[in-house]
């Protein structure tokens, strides 16, 4: 039996958050964690893996990125929604000081996506993640010919 430990953290910036144990990764913009916690990661959309270009790809990135047994801080911004329809925790993941979140834009693995327009505290960062990938052709955007960067919309990355 897995017990959650949930520990009050703060960084350098006096950002808070909450410590985590990864128990594993759902999809490319999906994590659980030990406890059944499932967490969406805010701000971003990657392909899904069953149906999208570049969708298993986005997966296993994420994967390693944030393998089974990672301390991560799960961070929320109060200026976005908390939770999503399916019950998800919304936050920026944490793994050390990396923002996963900015990580996945950064290797072309997942896009920017605000949804309903809101922009929380790492946009400005996420939107030149996203660019500096589009242009260099990393991840999706080199392989989804028919990838666009719409950040008010859920990625479209084409066929799988």
């Amino acid at each position: 039996m897995f017990a959650v430990l949930w520990l009050r953290a703060r960084d350098d910036s006096g950002r808070r958050g909450e410590a985590a144990t990864v128990a594993h990764v759902v999809d490319g913009d999906t994590i659980a964690l030990v406890g059944g916690t499932r967490v969406r990661l805010v701000q971003i959309d990657a392909p899904e893996k069953a149906d999208e270009c570049y969708g298993e790809r986005a997966t296993a990135l994420t994967r390693s990125l944030l393998p089974r047994g990672t301390l991560v801080r799960v961070e929320t911004d109060p200026s976005l929604d908390q939770a999503d329809v399916y019950g998800r925790r919304l936050a920026y993941v944490f793994a050390g000081e990396e923002n996963v979140n900015v990580r996945l834009v950064r290797d072309g693995a997942a896009s920017v996506w605000f949804f309903r327009g809101a922009r929380g505290r790492y946009a400005a960062e996420l939107m030149a993640a996203a660019r500096e990938a589009r242009a260099k052709r990393r991840g999706l955007w080199g392989a989804c010919p028919l990838a666009r960067l719409d950040p008010l919309d859920a990625v479209a990355s084409g066929p799988g």
